[in-house]
């Protein structure tokens, strides 16, 4: 059986793995199921059809799975699916997703969620983020895989964050963030690439150097953005080892709504 505290209310239709450890007062509600080697501690709070994978670490005060905050919603089955070895904090707030889009919202693996987070609606997060006190992401918002976010930060709804990208304290994102891009600002602007972040994960010279001349197409040299997809098509020409980060900034590229456009 999994060790579950006898203060903890858990809906004997749920789906919990032996090794699941619940903590007290903690309320499990019939559509839920999760995954070997969670811990789910005191005072938290998962309903809805929620999935939650394996070695997760949840810590109190949570409520994951509750219905989205859009007065369209009638009551349909949406979903909210987390991934594997998550850490999320204190205090977070995770929503279904909505008939109007993808009916689920998604957090990946090896995500660091810290207190206050709240994921809309529809949302779907990468791996291995971070997102730092208080981040909130309105619906319908994408993040990429190793996406940092400061504290305070506020995602517009519908909005894009490419892979590697960070953005600073306190900003207000409104428009898609590219890949590698770091913003700052009410609203955001692209200040500068994540350079740092870039190196610890191993980048080479060689696409750092290419990262730094995709920053100046798009920044620094008066471009529109389709002028600068062109000139970016061109970098990696003769530097195969920065081909990947090359087409990873063409896709997001391609998907721009012109409406909204990128933090400039």
């Amino acid at each position: 059986m999994a060790n579950i505290h006898p203060t903890a209310l858990v809906d004997p239709a749920a789906e919990i793995d032996s090794s699941v450890t619940i903590g007290p007062y903690t309320v499990i509600g019939p559509h839920v199921r999760i995954g070997a080697g969670t811990s789910v501690a005191a005072h938290c709070v998962i309903e809805g059809h929620t999935t939650i994978g394996r070695d997760n670490r949840i810590f109190q005060f949570n409520s994951l799975g509750a219905i989205p905050q859009d007065k369209k919603y009638g009551g349909e089955p949406c979903e909210l699916h987390i991934g594997d070895r998550n850490t999320i904090r204190e205090f977070c707030t995770f929503n279904i997703g909505s008939p109007g889009d993808l009916g689920k919202t998604v957090l990946g693996n090896d995500n660091w969620i810290m207190a206050y987070v709240h994921l809309a609606h529809d949302c779907v997060v990468g791996d291995h983020t971070i997102f730092a006190n208080n981040a909130a992401l309105a619906g319908h918002v994408h993040v990429g895989d190793w996406v940092v976010l400061g504290g305070f930060s506020a995602l517009h709804q519908f909005v894009r964050i490419g892979a590697h990208a960070m953005t600073a304290m306190c900003s207000m994102v409104v428009a898609d963030v590219p890949p590698f891009v770091k913003c700052q600002g009410q609203p955001a602007a692209g200040r500068t690439m994540n350079f740092e972040g870039l190196r610890r994960r191993g980048f080479s010279a060689e696409r750092l150097a290419v990262v730094k001349r995709m920053h100046k197409a798009l920044y620094r040299e008066d471009l529109t953005l389709e002028q600068a997809r062109e000139r970016i098509a061109g970098l990696a020409d003769g530097l195969p080892e920065a081909g990947q980060d090359v087409q990873l900034m063409l896709d997001f590229l391609a998907g721009v709504s012109p409406q909204r456009g990128i933090v400039r």
